[in-house]
């Protein structure tokens, strides 16, 4: 759960924390727990993408789309995040769609 939660460190400010909060958690437990394991890799995929989705949104910005846009990828990354973090509480495995899975 808290590798999934720990992406909100980008909300409060720390540069690439979204990523940086996953990574740490998930290579400090990953050996410790299977689902810490599974999950962040699934954590820190979904946080990759979403900054790669992001900055593809950010340069749309200036060409088309407007503001919208990357708000609503805020708005996305902060309910996947919720919604990830309630079912990895319950002990179930959580996965992301529209991840890009660059760690396996």
């Amino acid at each position: 759960m808290f590798c999934h939660l720990a992406a909100l460190a980008a909300l409060i400010g720390i540069p690439f924390g979204n990523i940086l909060g996953p990574l740490i958690i998930w290579l400090i437990k990953r050996e410790e727990h299977p689902l810490v394991n599974e999950q962040g890799k699934e954590a820190l995929n979904f946080q990759i993408s979403m900054t790669i989705y992001s900055f593809v949104a950010g340069l749309l910005c200036f060409v088309i789309i407007g503001l919208p846009l990357p708000i609503g990828m805020v708005v996305l990354n902060l309910v996947m995040i919720i919604i990830a973090a309630v079912k990895t509480f319950k002990g179930e495995p959580h996965r992301y769609p529209i991840t890009i899975r660059l760690i396996k």
